[in-house]
């Protein structure tokens, strides 16, 4: 992988790009949860909820997770020493996490398109904080490098 070695900082700004738009949607997708488990079944405005769930699923979560598991991995392949770092399994491991939690979402969404209310909207606002918490370790490891 030495000759991606002068793309190294390309393929962060590109993993970087695709944090931001996957965390975007991982930050939105709840919410409309918490908004389409308050809809009447059937409803114009539950119709437009699971328009907006697929959606932000297929054309802005799921590609962005992707390239930022493409890009990340890349990083590691051009610089595997980054391996032996302590903080990058934790981070690693908290990046897994989110892609666990980024699948019961998608399941999530795919009982809503059935006309299922899999919880309450009191469980899904404090769902809605998983991503964001993941996110403050997640940086906290890469920036601030702790072990």
């Amino acid at each position: 992988m030495d000759f991606l070695l002068p793309y190294y900082l390309w393929i962060k700004a590109f993993h970087v790009i695709s944090v931001i738009f996957w965390m975007a949607g991982m930050y939105y997708l709840p919410r409309l949860y918490v908004y389409h488990s308050e809809t009447e079944t059937g409803s114009a405005l539950s119709e437009n909820y699971k328009r907006m769930e697929v959606l932000l699923l297929r054309r802005i979560i799921n590609p962005a997770m992707g390239a930022t598991w493409l890009f990340g991995l890349l990083m590691i392949a051009v610089n595997p020493a980054l391996l032996s770092e302590g903080w990058l399994h934790v981070k690693l491991t908290l990046v897994i996490l989110m892609s666990a939690y980024h699948g019961v979402l998608s399941k999530w969404r795919r009982l809503y398109e059935a006309d299922e209310r899999p919880h309450s909207s009191k469980f899904l606002r404090i769902a809605n904080e998983v991503p964001p918490l993941l996110t403050i370790f997640i940086v906290i490891m890469v920036i601030v490098r702790p072990f």
